[in-house]
């Protein structure tokens, strides 16, 4: 990384306004209603399309292809879902959230509620420490600290290993968001809007998939493709997060930064294609995605030049590698985050951060 030229505050959020002025003149925050109709219209055709096969296949173990296909499929509709909560679909806010309610809700098995809650503390705080619930405590230790709190035993062993154990985790994902979804919903302090209206959703949704299973498959196979199908869901899901923020720096709670540089400087974008593109739900783009978040997904892409651009007039630096290149930085940056990482601004870019925060904006 290279030094950065010095710069006010002010001219930070002035810069900003100036490439969103651009962004809007290119039109790339103009809704696409015909690209996520096709979207929606060919994921749930394949989600149908599965299960017609699931019933014509009958008892047999090529079902497993149909599982993995499935679990491949329900991770689109949580992309399209996190559409949808973004309101990058309509221009009204209400059939935005009712679309994101269906399509997480019904065909995910996800809770629309819970989600928008904690995805937007991260969009609000990437990477701040005590506050984005993207690196909190759980199975994963993402910062030093709670790394420091399980030096001992097997929480310490488990530590020193969780990189290469990440990626087999996140087959418990899919299960582990389900879970989630049910008890936010359930729970008597949260109040929000139609609580029980998802949680009927979710829970039906789910019901149902297990009932056909047993209904229609021998036990073991009914096991063999619940457990492939969510292994998959979670695996793609998770797979497609990890590398925006994991082995970016980490910044203190306190620390105040204005919005273009909190929202850049701990993010990373992995190198895209169409492929890519897709099985990320565009995630690749994870800087332009979280200085627009509204912004349709099939345009980041097109966002990119000028906010890569930008940055490099501003003197803010700008990350892009490899999807394999990604994955190698999260599983190296989590075996090692209670070692060498012992100080998360250990790099140029980190102190750039510190050696602005005395004068910086506040995230608000």
């Amino acid at each position: 990384m290279t030094a950065s030229p010095t710069h006010s505050p002010n001219d930070y959020v002035s810069r900003f306004t100036d490439l969103l002025a651009e962004v809007r003149q290119a039109g790339l925050l103009e809704r696409r209603r015909g690209y996520y109709a096709v979207q929606i219209g060919g994921h749930v055709a394949a989600f149908v399309g599965i299960w017609v096969a699931f019933f014509l296949l009958g008892n047999s173990w090529f079902q497993l292809v149909l599982a993995a296909a499935l679990g491949v499929v329900v991770t689109q509709f949580g992309f399209l879902g996190h559409d949808a909560a973004h309101r990058q679909v309509f221009a009204s806010a209400s059939w935005n959230a009712w679309t994101a309610r269906i399509l997480a809700g019904a065909f995910a098995g996800l809770s629309f509620a819970w989600w928008r809650t904690k995805h937007n503390m991260h969009h609000r705080g990437p990477n701040l420490e005590d506050y984005d619930p993207d690196i909190g405590p759980g199975a994963i230790a993402f910062t030093p600290g709670i790394a420091a709190s399980r030096s001992t035993g097997f929480a310490g062993w488990f530590v020193k290993r969780q990189g290469w154990l990440f990626f087999p985790l996140l087959t418990l994902e899919g299960l582990n968001l389900h879970a989630e979804s049910i008890r936010a919903a359930r729970s008597s302090a949260s109040t929000p809007p139609w609580r029980r209206t998802e949680l009927a959703l979710v829970v039906t949704r789910l019901t149902a998939y297990v009932v056909v299973l047993l209904a229609f498959l021998p036990l073991g196979k009914a096991l063999a493709f619940f457990a492939l199908q969510m292994a998959v869901f979670g695996f793609c899901l998770g797979a497609s997060f990890a590398p925006a923020h994991k082995g970016m720096p980490i910044i203190p709670p306190g620390m105040k930064l204005d919005f273009l540089r909190r929202q850049v400087m701990v993010s990373r974008n992995v190198r895209g294609n169409p492929v890519v593109d897709w099985a990320m739900g565009g995630l690749n783009y994870q800087i332009e995605h979280h200085l627009f978040p509204n912004m349709p997904r099939c345009n980041l892409r097109k966002a990119q030049p000028l906010v890569r651009a930008h940055c490099e007039r501003v003197g803010v630096d700008y990350l892009e590698v490899g999807l394999w290149t990604s994955y190698a930085i999260v599983v190296d940056y989590l075996n090692h985050v209670g070692l060498r990482a012992r100080d998360p601004f250990d790099c140029p870019l980190a102190a750039q951060l510190r050696d602005s925060s005395a004068s910086a904006v506040s995230p608000g």
